[in-house]
């Protein structure tokens, strides 16, 4: 009996440590679903979904300006941020923090933004829940804003992770 009851404890005290490994795994391949597409101005919503849903990922997407001439996305999540013409997030269950955030890194070493790191401009709007922002030049005119975070989920606590896509400056005749 002691044996049982001791085996039982065994597994019971396993299963919370089982489940947050399988969490920690399922982030992994969010976060790299993200990192590996969120960042390429090709994605489309179409791409975005067959690319970013394998992962678990629950996934908000539109590009109001596609930058190569595909067919515009309305948001299929909240509405879009002002000023921005693109969005492309991935949120699942749990904290996973350091993982979104190291693949979020990956992706901008991969796209060759990390080294064109600016500053948030004070008037956009960061989403509640946001723990790190920052922007990165993508060309003379337009910024891409990262964002990740927690927030309240349909299964409580999920993390975030958000690429959106300023609209080009209307730049003043010379």
């Amino acid at each position: 009996m002691k044996a049982l009851r001791a085996l039982i404890v065994i597994c019971l005290t396993a299963i919370p440590a089982a489940g947050s490994a399988m969490a920690q795994g399922r982030w992994e391949a969010v976060a790299r679903a993200f990192a590996e597409n969120c960042f390429n101005p090709r994605l489309t919503a179409k791409t975005a979904q067959a690319t970013l849903a394998p992962s678990g990922a629950r996934i908000d997407f539109y590009d109001l300006r596609p930058a190569f001439g595909g067919p515009s996305s309305k948001p299929t999540g909240r509405a879009a941020t002002p000023g921005t013409d693109r969005r492309c997030e991935v949120a699942s269950d749990g904290y996973h923090f350091e993982i979104a955030k190291r693949w979020a890194e990956n992706g901008l070493r991969r796209e060759k933004l990390a080294k064109r790191e600016t500053r948030v401009p004070l008037n956009f709007a960061v989403q509640s829940g946001t723990t790190s922002v920052s922007a990165y030049r993508l060309n003379a005119s337009q910024l891409a804003i990262l964002q990740i975070g927690l927030r309240q989920g349909p299964n409580g606590n999920e993390t975030f992770i958000n690429v959106e896509r300023l609209a080009p400056r209307e730049r003043p005749n010379r």
